[in-house]
């Protein structure tokens, strides 16, 4: 790999739709298929050829609001019926993953909604059912695709703030779990279900840390509720990076001082992109990009312009990334279930380090 892999990103990222679009069976029907997966997809102009859940009358709702002409109850059966060219939209919890994927068939093509499994075992499982089935699997890495991510990657990669040596990632808003009913209770929260997706964007701009560092704390008042705070160090050992993601779902102080927002930092410049959409969540906030020189002190912040937002945009470029790389319009596909495996690994290692690390303190007693 590079040692500035920032300036070399992967074609798949240019948010280019593929030339050939394949149709595609939508795999759940909860929240995020209707608020994401296909409001993307009508943008796009992609075909859903069917919709598949076992609770039929949430299937057939979708089907009838976004126009999608088959609905099925059993993926056995809409596997039977389905174009032989389907792309497989996978979008349930990680623990109903392995099932889904086994009764796929072989060597199909699948966009797998994140984690990759509750921990590191089950993305191993999940790996070896894709490696087996010969299956053609990316992850919905989706925050990779954003428009502002997009826009900030291709300036980036330009050398318009010249050699990156910060990226800060800050979330300090209020997340209400509790629309989420299918996340309360379960052991591992703020870093599986959601900060993977700011671990998982670091690796794509700078590759794969040599380490990393968390705290990830509970609310005391909120018991239905696991870690919900996370400080994160991810250490790149030959380079002078410093990189932090720090997230605070428990701001619930009004929106005078909220913050979302990712930031570069170069020798030449900074980037600042704010994510509108963890803002005041769900209904969200407004999305910003902006761009400052260091030899232009005078000019200050200013905008840089894109189009579209975090949802719905980026579920086109996640599911384009994966139709491009099978038409093959670009050689290599950065969200494939391999690559993300290694996401996993660092929110593993996250985990671990909550357990395990930190430092005692040099006392006088124990340094006689």
């Amino acid at each position: 790999m590079s040692q500035f892999p920032e300036r070399e990103p992967a074609e798949a990222y240019t948010l280019a739709l593929p030339q050939h679009p394949r149709p595609i069976v939508m795999i759940g029907a909860g929240g995020i298929v209707k608020d994401a997966h296909l409001p993307a997809y009508r943008k796009a102009g992609f075909e859903v050829w069917g919709i598949v859940n076992r609770t039929a009358a949430k299937a057939q709702a979708l089907a009838d609001e976004f126009g999608i002409p088959n609905v099925y109850t059993s993926l056995s059966d809409a596997v039977a019926a389905a174009p032989k060219d389907a792309v497989y939209d996978l979008a349930l919890m990680p623990e109903q993953y392995p099932a889904v994927l086994d009764q796929l068939p072989d060597g199909a093509a699948v966009l797998i909604q994140k984690p990759l499994g509750q921990n590191l075992a089950e993305a191993r499982v999940l790996l070896e059912i894709c490696h087996r089935k010969n299956l053609v699997a990316a992850v919905n890495t989706q925050l990779r695709f954003a428009p502002y991510i997009a826009a900030a990657r291709t300036l980036i990669a330009e050398g318009a703030i010249g050699e990156l040596y910060d990226m800060e990632i800050r979330i300090a808003t209020e997340t209400p779990w509790e629309i989420f009913p299918h996340v309360l209770g379960i052991e591992r929260l703020e870093l599986n279900m959601h900060s993977v997706h700011y671990m998982d964007l670091v690796r794509s701009f700078l590759g794969d840390p040599d380490g990393v560092s968390v705290a990830t704390v509970r609310h005391p008042a909120k018991p239905q509720v696991s870690n919900t705070r996370s400080t994160i160090i991810m250490r790149y050992r030959d380079r002078p990076l410093r990189v932090t993601i720090s997230t605070n779902h428990d701001h619930g102080f009004g929106g005078e001082f909220e913050e979302a927002f990712v930031k570069w930092e170069g020798t030449k410049g900074a980037i600042r992109a704010q994510l509108g959409l963890m803002l005041d969540y769900p209904r969200g906030g407004p999305d910003a990009l902006a761009i400052a020189y260091t030899d232009k002190p005078e000019l200050g912040w200013q905008p840089v312009p894109f189009e579209g937002s975090w949802f719905p945009d980026a579920f086109i470029g996640s599911m384009s990334a994966l139709q491009r790389f099978l038409e093959g319009s670009v050689s290599e596909l950065p969200t494939s279930v391999d690559d993300v495996m290694h996401t996993m690994a660092v929110v593993e290692a996250g985990y671990e380090s909550q357990e395990r690390e930190g430092i005692a303190l040099a006392t006088k007693e124990n340094t006689q």
